[in-house]
């Protein structure tokens, strides 16, 4: 068994390849961690003001240093090589950190610059982010960024067609499934219900948009380690106070039953430095690691690996929207 994997350093995601060899035929079982560290930009989301404070970016500041810095201890020691999904605050703002990552040979990914929420901006301040930040990943890494997550895995309806016209070739923002990759699709249009109006105005069924050439590298709120283990003061939930072994028990369950159920399966697990950093978490993960470890054709990989496994096996949908030629919007100039 090989183990490789992904992570995000402002919001860090880590994937794991899972290639599962049972019944004498080769199935792929890929296993990812995606790694999204929200270090300070993520606190600087006017509307989620609650962050804004000297007391958070402090808890931040740890994240993007001693945070980061365990997470590569920790890919380290199991031979795991992360796509970390990093935004353009964040890469400015720790670049000893970012280049740790890079040079450790992870992949990176995009993330938006300061943690913005798609659903928030225009169509012209989605552009303007994804081109900076693309640009300055292009230049980072030497290399043009092949995939991203959307800032609180909150997506808009311009944010495909961006995409492709940027090359982007997968994504890792969406959950038709929870274990498979897929074509993702877009334009999807559904009625919402408007109680001025009569029953029949709203009872129509979902009306399916357009498949797309872009690779869906589904992720889940159920693997994901912030919202139940980040200390959030006005959190509604648990504050951040739940035991790492009931996560645990979660995960496990998860990634058991795919393995029982599935021949071929993804595994993404989304962590971030200022929760993952800790020490009962980090144990937590060598505890996950070693339990997936020991099944037979678990392969750790990187997201951008998943997706060229996935492609290899499954060919565009006939007429599909496909992405642009990697690294063609280079040719124009930049627009900030």
């Amino acid at each position: 068994m090989s183990s490789k994997s992904h992570g995000r350093l402002q919001s860090f995601h880590n994937a794991i390849h899972l290639r599962h060899y049972g019944g004498g035929a080769a199935t792929d079982n890929e296993y990812s961690i995606d790694v999204s560290q929200y270090a300070v930009d993520r606190h600087l989301d006017g509307p989620r003001g609650v962050y804004s404070k000297c007391a958070v970016c402090s808890k931040s500041l740890w994240a993007g240093t001693i945070g980061v810095r365990r997470l590569l201890k920790l890919f380290d020691k199991y031979n795991i090589k992360a796509t970390w999904f990093i935004p353009g605050h964040s890469l400015e703002t720790f670049p000893e950190e970012c280049a740790m990552v890079r040079d450790a040979g992870h992949e990176i990914g995009l993330h938006g610059y300061s943690h913005e929420n798609p659903s928030d901006m225009t169509p012209a301040q989605q552009r303007d982010v994804l081109d900076k930040t693309y640009r300055l990943l292009t230049d980072f890494c030497g290399k043009p960024p092949r995939g991203t997550v959307a800032p609180w895995w909150e997506t808009s309806a311009e944010g495909t067609d961006l995409l492709l016209r940027y090359g982007i070739e997968y994504d890792h923002s969406m959950a038709h499934h929870d274990c498979q990759m897929y074509w993702l699709r877009t334009g999807d249009t559904w009625t919402k219900i408007d109680y001025t109006k009569k029953a029949k105005d709203w009872m129509k069924p979902l009306v399916k948009g357009q498949e797309t050439g872009l690779v869906e590298i589904p992720g889940s709120w159920y693997i994901d380690d912030l919202p139940p283990m980040m200390f959030i003061k006005n959190s509604p939930n648990s504050h951040g106070w739940t035991n790492p072994r009931d996560i645990e028990d979660i995960w496990k369950d998860h990634f058991d039953y795919f393995y029982r159920e599935y021949d071929e399966f993804i595994f993404p697990m989304t962590i971030h430095p200022d929760v993952s950093g800790r020490p009962h978490v980090l144990l937590m993960h060598e505890r996950i690691i070693e339990h997936i470890n020991k099944h037979e054709g678990v392969e750790w990989v990187t997201f951008e690996q998943m997706a060229d496994d996935f492609k290899s096996k499954n060919p565009a949908p006939a007429g599909a929207k496909m992405p642009a030629p990697r690294g063609e919007i280079l040719k124009t100039p930049p627009l900030n």
